[in-house]
């Protein structure tokens, strides 16, 4: 997959975050973690912190889709701690977005417990990275 364009004009994220996102947008998270990860090892702060948690919202949903509730929770939890500091928005991206979804998220999981996550998993809401309004 070629890295897609820069769709906002207030980031100076390179190409290949926005690869990941379009990875993350089309829920193929094993991609979007591979991407990401590779940015996240060369990184500096503060775009290596904002990578992580990124990273770690793909891995969990990638855990969620194979039924892992405890790698789901676990990494939803650390990359909402983790992208806590990006909001409302960093470098183009909708942070405050993608903390509401993760939230509800952590909330459905805690809820129905491990022996829900495939009803979790079924019934959640397509997550979206979406560009700054």
């Amino acid at each position: 997959m070629n890295p897609v364009p820069n769709p906002s004009p207030d980031t100076s994220l390179p190409p290949q975050f926005w690869q990941g996102v379009e990875q993350f947008n089309h829920q193929e998270f094993y991609d979007c973690h591979d991407t990401l990860e590779a940015l996240w090892m060369e990184a500096l702060e503060p775009d290596r912190t904002f990578y992580q948690g990124v990273l770690q919202l793909a891995v969990a949903l990638y855990h969620l889709g194979h039924g892992n509730w405890r790698g789901a929770v676990t990494l939803v939890g650390e990359s909402l701690g983790r992208l806590s500091r990006y909001q409302p928005d960093y470098e183009g991206v909708d942070v405050a977005h993608l903390q509401d979804q993760s939230r509800a998220l952590l909330h459905q999981l805690q809820q129905q417990g491990a022996a829900g996550v495939q009803r979790v998993a079924a019934t959640r809401s397509p997550f979206a990275i979406k560009p700054k309004a």
